[in-house]
């Protein structure tokens, strides 16, 4: 195929957004797969830039979402009008979309269940509305019904329907659950995520907790612990901590040390207690991390490395779902992660939005970005 993938960015008028992504994408011949993501202040034109872009390139399929912000390129675009756009010449048995379901243990069977079935498939891109009451479960359930490594992220919780998956036709736009992209075996790939964050200390044990409050660590006052693994450089302005110092959640089972990075929502001195973004029990694990740009690049550099040492050669294309806690807000710059990813692995196209949370395998993770290459 003479060319199998192809990416463009587009920013500024919103009735150039199309076309500026055609001048940069090849016409009609062999691509079979469109991905796009837009940014908020763009997100009423997502059904008329997928009708163009379909008109303009040939391709029926597309997949995406309105994210909260879109990067490409080694640039990034968050408030104001903005579209990434990517073609794939990809087997046509060898994916399939499906619309947004908040019941994908039903909707994904129902749907594909024969291809599902004899394909095996190996992936799923897949984007999720944050407004959807379960979420968390509904990631797990398209895992389990699906049987792929799941990859993407939550979308934008400020449009009607930030959902893209299916032909240019309005049944292809939704929101609550999840849609996206199943793609099987034989369209090889590889996908690795990067935390952004240090431990500060040892895993730890929670002995006593209620909800997201937790009480006891390593039978002592949970504050005490706390204070003792930040050091007490940080300990001694706590008002400072928020967007510095989060709890990470140990994934059991997990070979690389990876955890759940979820926030710090309250100290209580006079009980020794804190609160955390999630809901713990007696008996998980529990540390303290940092997150600082400095971490964040060390991190991605060395999620970059490990992957290259996977690849088996230089990378077709690529999607990049970014917490937008990172990006600009966290660099002070656009492009530094696209840019580190470009400078170790490559030029190619590579397109991707900034998240509400990102997904990989089967979870929800914070404060993270998740790397998806063709290869």
């Amino acid at each position: 195929m003479s060319q199998r993938f192809a990416a463009a960015f587009a920013e500024g008028d919103p009735a150039q957004l199309a076309q500026t992504c055609l001048a940069q994408l090849p016409g009609p011949g062999e691509a079979t797969l469109g991905f796009i993501y837009v940014s908020e202040t763009a997100a009423p034109l997502l059904p008329r830039l997928v009708r163009e872009l379909a008109a303009g390139t040939g391709i029926d399929d597309w997949v995406g979402g309105v994210g909260l912000g879109v990067c490409a390129m080694g640039r990034e675009a968050y408030d104001r009008p903005a579209a990434v756009a990517m073609t794939a010449a990809l087997p046509r048995d060898g994916f399939r979309l499906f619309a947004a379901t908040d019941d994908p243990a039903a909707d994904l069977p129902r749907r594909h269940a024969n291809w599902i079935e004899q394909t095996q498939p190996s992936l799923a891109l897949i984007h999720g509305d944050p407004r959807c009451a379960d979420i968390v479960r509904v990631v797990a359930d398209a895992g389990a019904a699906s049987g792929a490594f799941l990859v993407g992220g939550l979308v934008s919780h400020r449009c009607d329907e930030p959902l893209l998956a299916g032909e240019s036709g309005p049944e292809a736009f939704g929101k609550s659950g999840v849609s996206g992209l199943l793609l099987s075996p034989e369209i090889p790939v590889a996908t690795a995520l990067t935390q952004g964050c240090t431990p500060l200390g040892p895993v730890r044990r929670i002995d006593e907790a209620r909800d997201n409050v937790i009480m006891a660590i390593d039978g002592r006052p949970a504050l005490s612990v706390f204070y003792e693994d930040i050091g007490p450089e940080l300990a001694k302005d706590p008002r400072r901590l928020g967007g510095i110092v989060f709890a990470g959640l140990p994934v059991a089972g997990s070979d690389t040390g990876d955890y759940l990075v979820r926030n710090l929502l309250g100290l209580d001195p006079r009980q020794g207690w804190i609160v955390i973004g999630d809901e713990v029990a007696p008996g998980d694990q529990i540390l303290f991390c940092r997150r600082d740009p400095d971490s964040a690049r060390t991190d991605l550099g060395r999620m970059l490395r490990q992957l290259a040492g996977r690849l088996p050669g230089p990378p077709k294309a690529g999607i990049y779902v970014s917490c937008i806690a990172r990006g600009i807000a966290l660099f002070g710059q656009p492009g530094v992660e696209t840019g580190l990813i470009r400078e170790t692995l490559g030029d190619f196209p590579l397109i991707g939005f900034f998240a509400n949370g990102e997904i990989s395998r089967d979870r929800l993770y914070g404060h993270t970005g998740v790397l998806t290459l063709f290869t």
